[in-house]
């Protein structure tokens, strides 16, 4: 399986959860470690770009792509099961205990999320805790330039 993130050059090649658990996201509380990525590279693109403007349009990114074995262990969240509004912002604390839970179990190395930016789309939580944790790979890291007329007002 191939998954993406869109991260900060400035974090470097790494994965561990510690940014999220700063203030936390949609899928966590603060204090709870947690890996976002998404199944495709424009929806990962998607869920960094829903933060900015032309006037803080971001540089430095770097595209991510992570190579996961096929048989890594995957739990499932499916939107109908979700309450209602769970896609606003800021996020509801209800679906961050979805997410703190997920860590916490600790039964599967992902968690497979409806996206809240693109309708259809999914994103993968990773647990870093996980046993499984260290058989995902970074393949490749490349510069991703921003569209300008993403953030056109």
């Amino acid at each position: 399986m191939e998954l993406f993130r869109l991260a900060q050059s400035k974090h470097g090649r790494k994965l561990s959860g510690r940014g999220a658990a700063i203030s936390g996201g949609r899928w966590n509380s603060p204090g709870t470690e947690i890996v976002y990525t998404a199944s495709n590279r424009s929806l990962a693109m998607a869920e960094v770009a829903v933060h900015f403007s032309l006037a803080t349009l971001p540089a430095g990114y770097m595209m991510m792509t992570l190579q996961l074995p096929d048989a890594l262990s995957v739990s499932t969240v499916e939107a109908k099961d979700l309450p209602p509004n769970w896609n606003q912002f800021p996020p509801l604390k209800a679906s961050q205990a979805i997410g703190d839970r997920f860590i916490k179990e600790g039964k599967t190395c992902l968690l497979k999320v409806p996206s809240a930016v693109t309708s259809g789309d999914f994103n993968y939580l990773i647990n870093p805790a996980h046993p499984d944790f260290k058989k995902i790979k970074i393949s490749a890291y490349d510069p991703f330039p921003f569209d300008r007329r993403l953030f056109k007002d």
